[in-house]
């Protein structure tokens, strides 16, 4: 060290810190795929989807989830259901790669009658047995799917517009942020989710309304209908 660069008597020297080479993070380990004989043996909880198939669109073991049913997974596999007036909420946690899905009716039910129909208890439902496969709440996020009209003659009930408000409240006060949605109209929807990278596609099917079938001749495909109009990152197909 020259003179010059000599600290003055009596003053201490500071060091700036050494940084060293910033450390990479571990290469996450691909998600397990099962095979569906595992899926189809496995103990199942109440409540828990359990109609498994070979999906021949996707190439994917795939599990039907019916109303009032969950399913909840850190797997290669895809997640189906249909829905009319319901809703289907896919949660997704991007730390732990856990997806899950659940098909509710109505949003409220009775005090004697918890079950995944009803969108309070679907939700918390959905929610805990997440979190058992490594998922937190605040690190969350939704696709929601569903609450059409897809009767003519079921407007009065408006279970389709209760259903989308209630689910919509509910992520709004947990504070889960909804990052895309296909909701309302008049569809029918067929939805696919796949738990391990959360990704979600959806297919809009033929409707009960005699008077817009002219229209959607018109307009073209009901794909065409979901480029124009859903939201969000979510797929076709």
């Amino acid at each position: 060290m020259s003179a010059s660069d000599a600290a003055p008597a009596g003053v201490e020297r500071r060091r700036a810190p050494r940084i060293g080479a910033a450390t990479p993070e571990p290469a996450r380990a691909p998600a397990r795929t099962p095979s569906l004989d595992e899926l189809k043996n496995a103990p199942r909880r109440s409540g828990e989807a359990a109609f498994f198939f070979f999906d021949q669109r996707f190439q994917f073991n795939a599990v039907k989830v019916l109303p009032g049913e969950y399913f909840v997974s850190n797997e290669n596999l895809v997640i189906q259901t249909v829905l009319g007036s319901c809703i289907a909420a896919c949660l997704w946690d991007s730390r732990s790669r856990v997806g899950g899905l659940n098909h509710f009716m109505l949003p409220e039910g009775s005090g004697a009658d918890q079950s995944g129909r009803y969108g309070s208890y679907a939700m918390e439902l959905l929610i805990n047995e997440m979190m058992k496969l490594g998922a937190r709440r605040e690190t969350l996020q939704a696709k929601i799917f569903g609450g059409g009209q897809v009767m003519a003659n079921f407007t009065a009930l408006n279970v389709g517009e209760r259903n989308t408000a209630f689910v919509q409240n509910y992520l709004a006060t947990e504070r889960i942020p909804i990052i895309a949605e296909d909701v309302l109209d008049i569809y029918p929807r067929k939805v696919a989710f796949f738990p391990a990278t959360g990704k979600a596609m959806v297919k809009r099917l033929a409707h009960a309304h005699p008077d817009l079938l002219l229209a959607e001749r018109t307009q073209g495909s009901a794909a065409a209908v979901v480029r124009a109009h859903h939201g969000g990152s979510v797929d076709l197909f």
